[in-house]
């Protein structure tokens, strides 16, 4: 803007979006306040910056796989795979949750078709927390998960069906 001109709303909108782009770009949603995670997975000589820390052991690209034969085994209803972000499983350890899952499928009657999408919630709940004076907190006042928390749980019954 010249000296003198008078500022419209459309200017002023297109500030404010700018503004808030640079906000976005200078820290959130980056690792280490240093760079976005997708970007992040090929750069391995990647430091923070004004330091010698390298960014690459925060991140991988190879996942973590298991092979599980789910005609090896019989599964009953309450067998199941949870799948979630890491909204759930930086809060939750692999035995929270099985013993969250565990004890609501216990309580839900085995017909019910929603079970296994409440039991999802459930967990989406548990990692979140209620909100209190100093943030989300979880049991034992941890802190509850900030990120985003998706859940998926799979039933293993259908597995053992041929076609």
């Amino acid at each position: 803007m010249r000296r003198g001109e008078r500022k419209t709303a459309n200017t002023l909108r297109q500030i404010n979006c700018t503004k808030r782009l640079e906000i976005l770009c200078r820290g959130r949603a980056r690792v280490l306040a240093t760079i976005g995670v997708t970007r992040g997975l090929g750069d391995h000589d990647l430091k923070v910056h004004d330091s010698n820390i390298y960014i690459k052991p925060f991140l991988s690209c190879c996942p973590e796989v298991k092979v599980y034969n789910l005609m090896q085994y019989e599964h009953g209803a309450d067998d199941v795979l949870v799948m979630g972000t890491d909204g759930l499983w930086d809060v939750l350890s692999n035995q929270e949750v099985a013993e969250a899952v565990t004890t609501f499928l216990a309580n839900c009657d085995p017909d019910d078709v929603h079970r296994y999408t409440m039991a999802a919630q459930d967990l989406v709940m548990r990692a979140r927390g209620v909100l209190r004076d100093r943030g989300w907190r979880i049991t034992n006042e941890r802190l509850g998960s900030g990120d985003d928390i998706s859940v998926f749980i799979i039933p293993l019954m259908y597995g053992n069906r041929q076609p």
